[in-house]
């Protein structure tokens, strides 16, 4: 299983308000697992989170996010109902403690069921000194800078060896050594970006695309850098560019930055990258980008020369998807398969254009590197649908849901019910069994592999069943089937 959070199911009806108004509740703790009611409540995956990095039981971390709420929403209150004394709080266990600066504060905060400690700074004071701080040291030097509520004091974590020039600057700011505490690490924080197609890089101060990940870094345009250049967000350095003549690009990026196999659907999710085969004229192809977001069209051409400003381009893919400036570089796809890295064009996607392509295997091949696939490519475990009594089918946009056979479901008597899903090639699509349960959809049982297709087997009891096909990565047209008792 790889769910860590799911978006929760929401199939529209108009033939059932009952239960439209309750799928998304009955839905909510798919990812925790159907079979523990009790983590429902809660985000997708985090009771079993809590489990795995806390080394708790299911009842103990249920129990702990419980007392969380409770205790948050009391200091909430007391927070608001203090007048400049409060200074912080902070829960130890299932126990409340608020820091104030008065006396009278702390029997406020004793009369509403918290622990009070008395403490020297508010919390105004101790943010103003905390930014007093911060502005005085060596900005390179500093790693971070918060305050401590606990302790009453602002924390300066500073780079190894850095702790005497920090200190010795805060003291010429005037402010006492007790009230400040620097701290060396050992590691300075840095970004962690997750390099995907169509998303936005910077050059200087200039925007393109991402086109493909590839290994050590991504493939691009190559017009948005020369070799050299250096970007941002994520950071990397352009180690092959051609332009004119052709129009790609290859960035390496650091190990700080995880090229992922996939493309910006810019539609809340993204499509698994498969492979690069090569599409056929007319088929249709979809493009990402910073500026625009996700636009379609056909293929109209290959080996197309285009004449920039700058010069020839030679060995295009011409399509009728539009595009704007900043989408250069960014990523066009047929299916799951990658095809080419927006280069130029004209028109617009308010009315229309014509936009042309550096083909990705040309790039790929000239900086001796290799496509990043995000598994959407694999062959699919067998589902045996043919084997199924009963049929269905449909088609999804990326993110979509249906109901399957249809929103108001079927009667089953006691027994096992078989399903299976193949949506199609190079997407992630999702299959979930729900039951009717006091008027609500409450998933029963469900496949949510990586792959495109999935199958599942449920014994229950009779009642009212239906299937929900989510779309959950990817686009395109499925089929499926179930078997009851």
């Amino acid at each position: 299983m790889r769910r860590t959070s799911f978006r929760a199911i929401t199939v529209a009806t108009a033939a059932a308000t009952l239960f439209a108004a309750s799928i998304t509740a009955a839905t909510a703790g798919i990812a925790a697992g159907s079979d523990r009611p009790e983590v429902a409540g809660y985000a997708p995956g985090m009771v079993a989170a809590l489990e795995r990095d806390l080394g708790l039981t299911t009842s103990e971390a249920v129990d702990r996010l419980k007392t969380d709420e409770a205790l948050s929403e009391k200091q909430l209150t007391i927070a608001k109902t203090l007048d400049k004394g409060y200074a912080g709080a902070w829960v130890d266990g299932s126990e409340l403690f608020v820091a104030v600066t008065d006396r009278s504060a702390a029997a406020e905060v004793r009369a509403a069921g918290a622990n009070a400690v008395t403490v020297d700074r508010s919390l105004s004071q101790l943010d103003r000194l905390a930014t007093k701080a911060y502005q005085a040291a060596p900005e390179a030097k500093i790693a971070a800078t918060y305050v401590d509520v606990e302790f009453n004091s602002v924390v300066m974590e500073v780079a190894e060896g850095a702790k005497g020039a920090v200190a010795a600057a805060v003291k010429q700011a005037g402010i006492s050594a007790g009230s400040v505490s620097v701290v060396e690490v050992a590691e300075l924080p840095r970004t962690l970006i997750n390099v995907i197609g169509g998303n936005a890089y910077y050059i200087g101060g200039s925007r393109c695309s991402v086109g493909f990940s590839a290994t050590g870094g991504f493939v691009t345009a190559g017009h948005c850098g020369s070799r050299g250049a250096t970007t941002s967000q994520p950071s990397g350095t352009f180690q092959v560019s051609s332009f004119p003549g052709n129009d790609y690009g290859y960035v390496s990026v650091g190990s700080d930055d995880n090229p992922v196999g996939a493309v910006n659907n810019y539609n809340g999710g993204t499509v698994n990258v498969a492979g690069s085969s090569q599409a056929a004229v007319g088929a249709t192809v979809c493009r990402s980008g910073s500026t625009t977001g996700w636009h379609c069209g056909t293929i109209q051409a290959f080996n197309a020369t285009v004449n920039y400003a700058q010069g020839s381009v030679h060995g295009l893919i011409r399509t009728n998807v539009c595009a704007e400036p900043g989408d250069s570089g960014g990523s066009l796809l047929a299916g799951a398969q990658a095809q080419g890295l927006t280069s130029g064009g004209s028109g617009n996607c308010s009315s229309g254009g014509t936009t042309y392509f550096q083909p990705v295997n040309e790039a790929l091949s000239a900086a001796n590197v290799s496509l990043i696939t995000g598994g959407g490519g694999s062959t699919p475990p067998p589902t045996a649908c043919e084997d199924e009594r009963t049929a269905f089918s449909g088609s999804l946009g990326s993110g979509g849901q249906a109901a399957e056979p249809g929103t108001t479901g079927f009667s089953v008597l006691s027994g096992t019910i078989t399903g299976c899903l193949d949506g199609p090639t190079g997407t992630d699509f999702d299959l979930y069994l729900q039951k009717v349960s006091g008027g609500s959809w409450t998933t029963v049982a469900q496949g949510i592999t990586a792959a495109a297709d999935e199958s599942v087997s449920y014994r229950g009891t009779s009642g009212t069943y239906r299937w929900v096909v989510d779309a959950y990565s990817g686009s395109g047209s499925y089929t499926g089937g179930y078997t009851t008792p």
